[in-house]
């Protein structure tokens, strides 16, 4: 194929790099919950009690170690998945109860509700055609849980999609080095301790979003359901946007993505 074809996108592609920013940059779970809860959500999270924040990164880090162990233990053996939809019927039950306890439950509800999440993640991974027997993938899927952890406050520089996954890269890179050589692999090796932080510093920031809902006296067993609904819903969204950039990226490069995806601009009319 003639060097200047590989690198111009089609339409269709070009058209799915831009729903996969949109996906990617313009989803909130902030303005979901708020939107269902009937207030901002900066305003919930004052309301939370002292000690919350070290309680949910605590919770965050143990949610994503419990997933670290499906991705090295299970994803490769899983066969043909179930739906988004089933998915999210389960992590509506695991979130009844979070609704029903409120925080004291988040430590118990939350794994369940991430590993479902996971395998979530890891079939909209295997629809864009990765391969969930190899490493880079497996670890691309817990990279989601990094990336679906923006809020309002951030600066888009710092914390759009490729700076996230540059700054995650040298520990993922490290990581999968470690599970290639090593026959025993185990969540406490350095290089997958450092790789769980970095990601459950950015996945708490979604979580404590969650808790604040969950945590309002109104919400409830059926409350706190669609709270993990839309929680699971925007990590899904992530995952579609994540996973179409990366089969673009196997198609052409991850250098002339990169280039695509800066170069597009997105209207709030199509978020």
């Amino acid at each position: 194929m003639d060097e200047q074809l590989k690198t111009r996108l089609s339409a269709n592609d070009q058209a799915e790099l831009v729903r996969a920013k949109v996906l990617l940059e313009k989803v909130s779970l902030a303005a979901r919950v708020s939107n269902y809860v009937g207030e901002p959500i900066d305003k919930l999270i004052r309301l939370l009690p002292a000690g919350s924040s070290e309680l949910i990164l605590d919770a965050s880090e143990k949610a994503i170690r419990a997933s670290l162990k499906v991705a090295l233990m299970t994803l490769r053996k899983e066969s043909r998945s179930a739906s988004n939809v089933l998915h999210k019927i389960g992590a509506a039950t695991s979130g009844a109860a979070g609704g029903v306890f409120g925080l004291p439950a988040l430590a118990v509800e939350l794994p369940v509700s991430t590993t479902i999440m996971l395998r979530s993640i890891a079939d909209i991974a295997r629809f864009q055609g990765e391969e969930l027997e190899v490493i880079d993938s497996q670890l691309a899927c817990l990279e989601v849980f990094a990336l679906g952890g923006r809020n309002h406050n951030d600066d888009a520089a710092e914390s759009g999609y490729y700076a996230v996954r540059g700054g995650l890269a040298k520990l993922v890179s490290d990581a999968a080095s470690y599970l290639a050589r090593s026959a025993a692999t185990s969540e406490s090796a350095p290089h997958l301790v450092r790789l769980v932080t970095q990601i459950a510093a950015r996945f708490s920031i979604p979580v404590t979003t969650k808790a604040a809902a969950q945590v309002v006296p109104i919400i409830g067993g059926v409350g706190g359901a669609f709270i993990n609904t839309l929680f699971i819903t925007h990590f899904q969204d992530v995952a579609t946007g994540h996973f179409v950039v990366r089969n673009l990226e196997r198609k052409f490069s991850k250098q002339i993505i990169n280039e695509e995806y800066e170069r597009i601009s997105i209207s709030g009319k199509e978020a």
